[in-house]
């Protein structure tokens, strides 16, 4: 297998730079986010491409630079809470080791307030917010190699958890 050592998926809000981050640390290796390397090709943030493109270019940005991530980074990545939802992107994943960091509503009030500049939450966020776990927690769950849920965790009790469900030790 080539690719990154972990990579991390799961909603909007959930920690996944963060605790990618922390991982990264505790794994000496280096750490990378496909939104980041979305907004730094694209001059713009991700809810400017949202409104001016649409969200099947931006699905598409999304899989050339997970692809590319895949390819090039060796460490821990994140990817976009949507990154899932491309059978493509999914298919790049198959061989990866795929940690679905989940969390409940309520945990995402706490953490984002759901009132963030979130493109896909302008309206409604916690009734958009349901809607979108609904149709993405399977392919979170069907992606991953495992699941550690974030709720009532600091990001460090995550990325302990996270290297103890893969059986791995720091470097």
């Amino acid at each position: 297998m080539t690719g990154p050592r972990i990579v991390l998926v799961g909603p909007m809000g959930v920690g996944k730079t963060t605790v990618g981050e922390l991982l990264a640390e505790r794994l000496g290796t280096t750490f990378r986010d496909t939104d980041a390397d979305i907004v730094a090709a694209e001059g713009r943030e991700i809810a400017e491409i949202f409104v001016d493109d649409g969200e099947p270019h931006f699905r598409e940005l999304e899989r050339q630079a997970v692809r590319a991530a895949l390819a090039e980074h060796p460490g821990v990545l994140a990817l976009g809470g949507g990154a899932v939802l491309d059978a493509g992107t999914r298919e790049l994943l198959a061989e990866q080791t795929v940690v679905y960091l989940s969390m409940d509503v309520e945990e995402a009030v706490k953490r984002t307030g759901l009132n963030a500049a979130r493109p896909l939450l302008a309206v409604n966020p916690r009734k958009q917010w349901r809607e979108l776990m609904e149709a993405r927690r399977h392919l979170y769950t069907d992606t991953a190699r495992v699941v550690v849920a974030t709720d009532g965790r600091t990001p460090e009790e995550v990325a302990d958890a996270v290297l103890d469900a893969l059986e791995w030790k720091e470097a």
